[in-house]
């Protein structure tokens, strides 16, 4: 995991080492710059693979191809086998991607199997090729200079170092000089998978085991996030089966539901549990590191964020990979304004449209938090084989019965590795689960008014801040950008409490 930036069109250092001083906490163990006539591409790096080789920019053997990346590539040693023609001067992953464009050039994006936003420049014929992953894992910005410059970031705060032309970069896109931008990736929807119950689980068993076991290679110490609910307690169940010491970690408010439960998961499933108790002054005290980490001011990000900051935190003091639960939702329909679908085709549409844009909201949320602490985040959830396995089963089985039971399909797989009371345990939102939620409402009750909320409720450029919560944490973040350069790409929760459509 790093922070990357880059600019075409000059070889200006300065520029990119100011952005590249914005987004340091992204990568605090090396930095590096390559700058030639016309292009700067910077890099800060955080070691996961071969720690003591691999800096960026990194080049291939004659140093044509140059380098800049942030991610992890989960078949790097496979594509390392495959280009035995090339001399590898480090275990890195990221000279595998060097080498594997040096062969494919831009498809070399079909055969990468990871999280990753990568920038390679050809030295040679003057042009670049950028790349983000299929599901945006990984961020990524763009913008012209006023000097007409084409500049790229890992985070909008390094961006707007150079620019207020602030735009997201697609994922799933690659972006070649003279094509501009292509999509290479869309969410598959393959013939529904009709076989009985019992075949179903086993195939999204095999799936996600080989998931979670991918995630779980790395040179460092490796952990789970763990509140106690379905998702991150299936993942922790199944790190355990084939990694042993794990480390858990949970937080809340005192007497939260989940630190409850994840102290249960935890001593079912054998992992050294840490727990951080924080509360309302904590909150307070951290909500603008939250706000601008996070870049966003969406009320649901916002509760969930705070807690992942402190988990976060927490597992920063421990290990430097964390795997997370999030896509479940997404994937296996677990919010609970999707039982109002009552067309099962509709219910399916609605889980596409979500998981097509987890890039900026949830996985927003964890890239942002983990990387203030330094850490890097891995979802094994979204596997492309678990995502194109998951939208196979029918959505009857994803809410199912009489009471609308939601993730049906996922409990049904949980009871082979987790007790019934999480199993069965009802879907509350992180920031409900932990008692952020209520606390940070009754903050912005107290600082926002009627008719503050009411004069302000429409800004300039017709953008509808949705409630008085929303408006507070919008005043925090214009304290750290120029919003109004990027306030309508802004990623916008679906759902912000139970039953309610939010966006």
């Amino acid at each position: 995991m790093c922070g990357l930036a880059g600019i075409i069109g000059t070889g200006d250092k300065s520029k990119v080492q100011r952005m590249l001083e914005k987004i340091r906490h992204r990568g605090p163990d090396e930095s590096g710059i390559f700058a030639d006539e016309n292009i700067t591409l910077g890099h800060n790096r955080l070691t996961i693979i071969d720690l003591y080789h691999g800096r960026q920019p990194i080049k291939n053997e004659d140093g044509r191809y140059w380098l800049i990346y942030n991610g992890e590539i989960y078949n790097y040693q496979l594509l390392h086998k495959e280009l035995k023609n090339h001399i590898f001067y480090t275990d890195t992953d990221s000279e595998v991607i060097v080498h594997l464009y040096e062969e494919l050039g831009k498809n070399c994006v079909n055969y990468i199997d990871g999280m990753f936003a990568l920038a390679i420049y050809d030295s040679e014929k003057k042009t670049i090729f950028i790349a983000r992953d299929p599901l945006g894992i990984k961020p990524l910005y763009y913008g012209k200079t006023k000097e007409g410059y084409f500049a790229f970031a890992s985070e909008i705060k390094a961006l707007q170092e150079v620019t207020d032309d602030i735009n997201e970069f697609p994922n799933g896109y690659i972006y070649t000089t003279g094509n501009g931008f292509e999509r290479y990736y869309s969410i598959p929807q393959d013939p529904m998978h009709f076989a009985d119950v019992d075949n179903i689980i086993n195939g999204l068993r095999l799936r996600l085991e080989d998931s979670v076991r991918k995630r779980l290679i790395a040179d460092v110490p490796v952990g789970v996030f763990l509140s106690g609910g379905l998702d991150s307690s299936l993942i922790a169940a199944i790190a355990a089966k084939y990694k042993n010491p794990l480390h858990s970690f949970a937080v809340g408010v005192e007497g939260s539901n989940d630190l409850k439960n994840a102290r249960v998961v935890a001593d079912y499933v054998g992992t050294i549990h840490h727990e951080f108790i924080y509360t309302e002054e904590d909150i307070k005290k951290v909500l603008p590191k939250v706000i601008y980490h996070l870049e966003s001011c969406d009320p649901a990000l916002v509760r969930s964020a705070v807690a992942t900051y402190f988990v976060s935190k927490l597992a920063s003091n421990y290990v430097k990979v964390i795997l997370s639960g999030e896509g479940a939702d997404e994937l296996f329909s677990g919010y609970h304004y999707l039982k109002n679908y009552t067309n099962p085709w509709e219910l399916q549409s609605e889980l596409k449209y979500i998981t097509r844009n987890l890039h900026n909201t949830n996985l927003q949320r964890v890239d942002r938090m983990t990387m203030a602490h330094s850490i890097e985040g891995r979802v094994p959830f979204l596997d492309l084989e678990v995502l194109r396995y998951a939208f196979k089963i029918i959505p009857s089985f994803k809410i199912n019965g009489r009471e609308k039971t939601e993730k049906w399909i996922l409990r049904k797989l949980a009871e082979n590795y987790l007790p019934e009371s999480i199993v069965w345990r009802r879907k509350e939102k992180f920031s409900i689960g932990t008692g952020t939620s209520e606390i940070l409402n009754k903050i912005a009750e107290s600082e926002i008014s009627d008719a503050e909320y009411l004069k302000n409720r429409f800004l300039p450029n017709g953008f509808e801040i949705k409630s008085k919560e929303e408006l507070y944490y919008f005043k925090i973040l214009k304290r750290f950008f120029n919003v109004d350069s990027f306030i309508k790409d802004m990623g916008r929760s679906r759902s912000l409490n139970d039953n309610q459509i939010y966006a």
